[in-house]
């Protein structure tokens, strides 16, 4: 588990939206960010060198008062021995401004209580930042995450707000994709050629945040709306208009839909790139222009 550069640079954006003062990591972070990266960001001098692990760096460059660790094993001497697949102890409950989860979640087996546990780290008011696998990245760990399981989970009526997700391609490290929240009904679909984490920032309105209920949009969608979730065309918004209509004809729609997935191209509006109609590129420079400020 570690800091690289894609991560390097979320934690510089997201701390120019909310305060890293009291932060806690999920599991104990290396550092693997270049240490000329770290100098140009900050404007340090050529004597810097980078710890082994980015706590330092945290208090340092971040501005925070107290970083702690979370791990299964003493074996990295992390401040808190607990392991997230079981629920949080009160004693570390509601302490933190910041959670950054730099990759580890994907080796937890139990998912929904370790994002549980991220949550009851935060005070109110707190961010929450998750930096994981999205693609490409099997073998790695247990899971790879969709940016759909953010927007569902970290909604406004789960007791969050200013939800943001990207995609970063890790051969890229220059630009990100922010992923568009679905539109009623829709689904996100995104593929890339090589690995692609997915990075998410949300904040913890209030104590009293809710993790029951959680359904994937698109079907909660059309099960509000009583059509059945196989009529569905997994395409991309352009085309739903047309999805609507040929759903009047199922035998018509099945040959279109199978038709669409067998001879579509390989660089459709489905990669990770300008083209997706759920995907906006943007340069990593414009995002933390301010970050050393």
């Amino acid at each position: 588990m570690g800091i690289g550069l894609h991560e390097f640079n979320f934690l510089r954006y997201s701390k120019q939206q909310r305060d890293f003062d009291q932060t806690v990591t999920i599991g104990r972070q290396e550092l693997h960010v270049p240490d000329s990266n770290v100098r140009d960001a900050f404007a340090l001098s050529s004597e810097y060198k980078n710890d082994k692990y980015c706590d330092q760096l945290l208090r340092d460059q971040f501005g925070a008062g107290q970083v702690d660790s979370i791990d299964f094993s003493e074996y990295e001497e992390a401040s808190i021995v607990h392991d997230m697949n079981l629920p949080l102890p009160e004693n570390v409950a509601q302490r933190y401004d910041t959670v950054i989860d730099g990759g580890c979640l994907e080796h937890i087996f139990n998912v929904p209580q370790a994002l549980l546990n991220c949550s009851k780290f935060c005070k109110p008011g707190a961010q929450i930042l998750h930096m994981l696998p999205a693609s490409n990245c099997c073998g790695h760990g247990f899971w790879q995450f969709s940016p759909e399981l953010f927007f569902s989970l970290y909604s406004d009526k789960n007791g969050y707000s200013d939800t943001e997700v990207f995609l970063a391609d890790l051969s890229k490290p220059s630009k990100w994709f922010r992923v568009k929240p679905p539109a009623p009904g829709e689904r996100i679909n995104v593929h890339s050629i090589s690995e692609a984490y997915v990075l998410v920032r949300t904040v913890l309105k209030e104590n009293n945040f809710n993790h029951s209920g959680v359904q994937q949009s698109d079907y909660a969608f059309e099960w509000e709306n009583g059509a059945p979730a196989s009529e569905r065309v997994d395409e991309p918004s352009p085309r739903g208009g047309i999805a609507r209509f040929l759903k009047r004809f199922p035998l018509l729609h099945k040959v279109v839909a199978s038709a669409y997935h067998m001879y579509r191209p390989a660089d459709s509006m489905l990669q990770l790139s300008l083209h997706n109609p759920h995907l906006e590129e943007l340069p990593v420079s414009s995002l933390t222009r301010g970050a050393a400020d």
